[in-house]
């Protein structure tokens, strides 16, 4: 409010005291072209830029030349400009810079207030004004200036840690498959090269060819499945979204979280199994998700309200997936599974496993 006011100063001035009409309308112009360069600075000034644009020193030119000239040319009601002109210097000039600009615009509004013989005690408030004004600016651009930096950095991180990620892949991609793929072509090469005089050996070259390739894509599954591989946290709110999508009202609650990494893998992998199960076999209407924290270890549970059990499992050859896939990893870790009709009919699956449980495999 105070800033506000230093503009209509010299007009509450003007009014004050008997001027000609011709001094009035110059000290009206006056007065709009210093609030029209100063706002056209304070609206093309970029508070988080350390650099100062041609345009800004222009108008920081004008600004300083009419808080200058107009008190020793209009007289002492004009001696608050050089407070705005404290808060230019804090605002747009370079940081380097911009401390000591302010002082000279304290300087400069005492220097004028002696020059235009301004009361004892109205001087030091007038610098003071500008000083404190300033300084306060001076730190709002410098708390700004550090936010952008902030911004900047985690921008940067975020562009590295990306960067990172996509030589990590193209490195173990070419670890995986560099080796891979020259066998490949080297024995499909021998199996062409000896067909004709030895088509035993030839056909022994193709089923290598077969072994390697399946090795190969083995492979390539286990590292895609480790790319791919979510947190439970991801995982609950994925089974959120998947439930609700079914019209089965989810239910989600967990105690004693966040758990250990091994442990967190192994239980998102059981929700997605369980959710999975849910929503293609039971025809239920509600679903509840709950996860335990306890000394010993942790506990999972999913429970839903529908026919029966949800059990439907994959031929056993195919190994990894459904229940079974689920009960051998849990087994891997020292952890207990336990599937079948709930409490209150439906169906229930329960994992416990201990809270030192590695990583279990794929």
């Amino acid at each position: 409010m105070g800033l506000a006011y230093l503009f209509f100063w010299p007009l509450a001035e003007l009014l004050q005291h008997e001027r000609s009409t011709a001094r009035i309308v110059v000290s009206l112009v006056a007065l709009a072209a210093f609030i029209g360069f100063f706002l056209a600075l304070a609206i093309g000034n970029r508070l988080g830029s350390r650099e100062t644009s041609r345009r800004t020193w222009v108008l920081l030119g004008i600004v300083t030349a009419m808080a200058i000239g107009f008190p020793l040319l209009l007289g002492g009601q004009w001696d608050g400009l050089p407070i705005y002109l404290g808060v230019a210097y804090a605002m747009t000039l370079p940081p380097a810079w911009a401390l000591r600009g302010v002082l000279v615009a304290t300087a400069l509004t005492a220097a004028l207030g002696l020059a235009t013989h301004v009361s004892g005690t109205t001087l030091p408030f007038l610098a003071f004004q500008t000083l404190s004004i300033s300084l306060i600016l001076l730190g709002f651009r410098g708390s700004r200036m550090l936010v952008v930096q902030l911004q900047e950095a985690r921008s940067e991180v975020a562009r590295l840690a990306a960067n990172e990620e996509r030589l990590r892949i193209a490195r173990d991609l070419h670890d995986l498959l560099g080796h891979t793929l020259s066998l490949i072509v080297l024995k499909s090469e021998v199996a062409v090269r000896i067909a004709d005089r030895d088509p035993a050996r030839s056909l022994a070259e193709i089923k290598d060819i077969e072994t390697v390739a399946r090795q190969g894509l083995t492979d390539v599954r286990a590292a895609v499945t480790g790319y791919r591989r979510r947190s439970l946290a991801e995982e609950l709110d994925n089974a959120r979204g998947v439930l609700a999508a079914a019209d089965i009202e989810p239910s989600i609650s967990t105690f004693g979280t966040p758990l250990p990494e091994g442990l967190d893998d192994l239980f998102a992998w059981a929700v997605r199994e369980g959710v999975t199960n849910i929503v293609r076999h039971s025809r239920a209407r509600t679903a509840g998700i709950s996860i335990t924290r306890r000394d010993e270890g942790a506990v999972l549970q999913i429970i839903d309200d529908g026919s029966g059990p949800a059990a439907t499992d994959d031929p056993p050859d195919t190994g990894g997936n459904g229940l079974t896939g689920l009960g051998e990893r849990v087994a891997e870790v020292g952890g207990s599974i336990e599937s079948g009709p709930g409490p209150a009919g439906g169906f229930r699956l329960v994992v416990r496993a201990p809270l030192d449980a590695p990583a279990a495999s794929a």
